[in-house]
């Protein structure tokens, strides 16, 4: 089962691990009584799914392309038809249009900006194929259905939250927080998140924020400028491991140690130093790339009719959002495996 205990927000999605089946007859749910059959491994009805995502240029984004293509390999029923990912909107709408025209059973797009391939989705559905939508969500549910994600305010919670709780005997703790591109709907929300359960303890203040862009180059830079400008503070949440690689040098090239680090998204990189317990990151938060894994498995279950086993209902939900975990020491061996590079 691909999704192990990092699928702990998205137990419903066993669409591709298990079954339904029961031999009592008696404990048969609506859908198995109803003929409407749930989604297994067994083959079934060859379903062709059109995939369709950015480009590959950062090490989370590289990982949901691949969890996508490894996740259809496992089916001996599906076939991926999969574009050339790319960050540009025009070009991006115009490999969901050729997907469209080679009449694909079913589309999972990841859009680069969910607002500019709204109208691409639209145009999917109104042909007759339903569309996954991937984690960047279309302006409009009609351009979809189902969206499928992570939590971005639930990042920040649970980020602060820890914090908080490493902290909470400490008088006048003070926090720092290093945020992604601050234009994205999402840096905001993973901020909201973390302002909000820092509200929760009275004796924790954030002292600083900077934006970084996602990009190691930036990481370093924007980290510098809160080490220099703060000369000291007890806990770091960083928003992106990435650009943590470079808030990583900073923090070494500044000899500075006396504060913990929370990482996100959870990186094997990070993972492994929270494992090696030997320097300031002590946790990461999950935004699972799993999640493109699970697209497939939805994308499957719709393109053959079925239902998700697990649940009473004929048709899979409209809307799944992934739990956003905390990596740590204790639990970090469980997390490991799904790791992005």
């Amino acid at each position: 089962m691909l999704f192990g205990t990092a699928a702990a927000g998205a137990a419903l999605l066993t669409a591709g691990c298990t079954s339904n089946d029961n031999n009592s007859g008696d404990s048969a749910g609506p859908a198995e009584a109803a003929g409407a059959g749930v989604a297994d491994d067994k083959p079934g009805k060859k379903v062709t799914i059109g995939w369709a995502g950015p480009q590959a240029d950062h090490g989370w984004l590289n990982a949901i392309s691949e969890q996508a293509k490894n996740r259809a390999k496992k089916y001996k029923d599906v076939t991926l038809e999969s574009t050339e990912g790319s960050n540009d909107n025009a070009t991006q709408v115009g490999q969901v249009e050729t997907l469209i025209n080679k009449k694909v059973d079913v589309l999972v797009v990841l859009p680069a900006d969910g607002k500019a391939l709204t109208q691409a989705g639209l145009k999917a559905m109104r042909a007759g194929i339903p569309v996954v939508n991937l984690d960047r969500i279309f302006s409009t549910q009609q351009a979809y259905r189902c969206w499928i994600g992570g939590d971005n305010y639930g990042m920040g919670l649970n980020a602060g939250h820890y914090i908080g709780e490493q902290l909470k005997d400490k008088k006048n703790a003070r926090v720092v927080e290093l945020a992604g591109i601050d234009n994205l709907e999402l840096t905001r929300e993973r901020t909201k998140g973390f302002d909000d359960a820092l509200k929760n303890y009275p004796n924790i203040k954030k002292v600083a924020r900077q934006a970084a862009e996602f990009t190691v180059e930036s990481g370093q830079k924007k980290m510098s400028e809160l080490l220099q400008a703060q000369k000291s503070f007890d806990a770091l949440w960083n928003h992106d491991d990435d650009q943590g690689v470079g808030a990583e040098r900073a923090i070494k090239q500044a000899n500075r140690d006396e504060f913990l680090m929370v990482g996100g998204a959870g990186s094997k990189r990070v993972m492994q130093a929270i494992k090696d317990d030997d320097s300031v990151i002590k946790a990461t938060v999950l935004y699972p790339p799993t999640m493109a894994a699970s697209a497939i498995d939805l994308a499957r279950a719709l393109g053959q009719g079925k239902g998700i086993s697990g649940m009473a209902e004929f048709e899979i939900p409209a809307q799944v959002t992934l739990y956003s975990a905390v990596v740590t020491k204790e639990n970090v061996d469980d997390y490991l495996p799904i790791g992005f590079t």
